[in-house]
C-alpha cells in the first residue's frame, strides 16, 4: 500500500511545483485557470513516467516514486 501511496503522491507534488513554476512570468489567475494548469502538468508528468517505466523501469522508480519504493502497486481483485 505504501508503493501506491508514494506512486500517487510524488507526482501530484512535483505537478504542483511545475505549476508553480509555469506561473512565473504568467498572469494567470489564481483561481480555476491556475488548478487546471496544475492538474494538466501532473497528468501529463504522470503519463510521461509511465511511459518512462515500460523502457527503463529504473527511469519510472525515480520519476514516479523519487526513488523511495522498487515496488508497483499490487491491486488485489479478491478484496
Amino acid at each position: 500500500m505504501l508503493a501506491s501511496i508514494i506512486r500517487t503522491v510524488v507526482p501530484v507534488v512535483v505537478g504542483v511545483l511545475l505549476g508553480w513554476a509555469a506561473k512565473v512570468g504568467l498572469d494567470l489567475p489564481e483561481g480555476a485557470v491556475a488548478e487546471l494548469v496544475t492538474v494538466a502538468i501532473t497528468g501529463a508528468y504522470y503519463a510521461l513516467g509511465r511511459w518512462v517505466e515500460t523502457w527503463w523501469p529504473a527511469g519510472g522508480r525515480i520519476l514516479l516514486a523519487a526513488g523511495l519504493t522498487g515496488k508497483k502497486p499490487n491491486y488485489d481483485l479478491a478484496a
